[in-house]
């Protein structure tokens, strides 16, 4: 859907084809806040068509005002969209003010240092993400849409429907490499599920050509144990959303994370989590909706696993507190809500 470039007062530039967290959000994000007032629009490649986009050529049009405002907002949330922005505001003088948002948690090198100190305002979506930030910033953590991601409703949603062996579902979902921990849930899988029959294990998510002996390697390991039957990689299953439902327990054992939403979704789908501190799954998970370990560390992993397998009643009590957690604290209402006002905040300013 494409809009008169005059009327744009926020550009949300997607400088990326391939899908990434980042695509993601700003996909979630744009239909919400324009459905809340603000006249923003999408730039660049890697988008639905439905969503509102300004022509390639729109830049042109930049150092003409819009419509009831002295400038529009550029949001980046890459470094390369800062650089655009910063050219066409400081080089090329057009109207524009610069908000970036930062969710990498990491000290930050020289030339992002300097791309970030050049911004209007700046976000980070952590505490923990924030704190590597040398600027003043406002933490606005990401929300996830309760609408798509929610607790069974149907006999599909129960785990029964997949015709799978076991009364229950331990899952791990995401890509399978390393740096998401995949290994440390197959080992804890190997290690507990033989003391618990009524069990199974989902792994979804795409292996890539890089890490298809990584993922090989895993499968060997399961199959030494005896486990093919009870540790199952479902591949890139149609809708992950489904499978979120059917589990009991769900397992973020990521090494490094940005950020990490699938927490959320299963959290928001009234299943319990144990993660990681990765990311910012730490400043998710609060006491009583799950157990966040220390990234890397497979035996914590499967110690904080195991009370869950031994006392399914455990897990389904901790899913109905993570549910009204989800549903007060990280609602996706809530984040467009806190971005906008970051906006009216430059909007008003100099």
């Amino acid at each position: 859907m494409q809009v008169p470039v005059q009327n744009v007062e926020v550009i949300a530039p997607n400088f990326k084809r391939r899908l990434s967290g980042v695509t993601s959000t700003i996909v979630q994000l744009v239909p919400l806040q324009r459905a809340m007032g603000v006249v923003i629009a999408t730039l660049g490649p890697g988008l639905p068509e439905n969503l509102p986009h300004l022509p390639a050529l729109a830049p042109l049009a930049f150092w003409q005002r819009p419509r009831g405002r002295r400038f529009r907002i550029w949001h980046a949330r890459r470094n390369i969209e800062m650089l655009a922005g910063i050219f066409m505001r400081d080089v090329l003088r057009m109207k524009l003010r610069l908000i970036f948002t930062s969710a990498a948690q990491r000290n930050h090198k020289p030339f992002t240092k300097w791309l970030i100190r050049r911004m209007n305002a700046v976000i980070a979506t952590s505490a923990r993400s924030g704190s590597f930030l040398e600027v003043p910033h406002q933490v606005i953590m990401h929300g996830i849409d309760l609408e798509r991601f929610h607790p069974p409703m149907t006999d599909e949603d129960r785990f029964a429907a997949a015709n799978l062996p076991g009364k229950y579902a331990i899952g791990c979902f995401g890509r399978v490499r390393h740096s998401k921990g995949t290994d440390l849930f197959v080992d804890a899988m190997i290690a507990l599920l033989p003391q618990h029959p009524e069990w199974t294990a989902i792994i979804t998510g795409r292996v890539t050509a890089e890490h298809q002996a990584f993922a090989d390697e895993l499968k060997a390991r399961i199959a030494a144990a005896g486990l093919q039957d009870r540790i199952l990689f479902l591949g890139e299953v149609p809708d992950v959303r489904v499978w979120y439902r059917r589990l009991t327990l769900y397992v973020a054992p990521s090494r490094n994370e940005g950020f990490g939403l699938t927490p959320l979704e299963a959290m928001a789908s009234q299943t319990a989590v144990v993660a990681s501190d990765a990311g910012a799954y730490a400043e998710m998970i609060v006491e009583g909706t799950g157990k966040v370990v220390p990234a890397g560390d497979g035996a914590a992993l499967r110690d904080a696993i195991a009370p869950y397998l031994g006392d399914p009643a455990k897990a389904e009590a901790e899913a109905i507190n993570a549910l009204k957690h989800v549903r007060a604290t990280f609602p996706l209402q809530k984040e467009a809500s806190a971005i906008n006002a970051v906006y009216e905040q430059v909007f008003a300013g100099q």
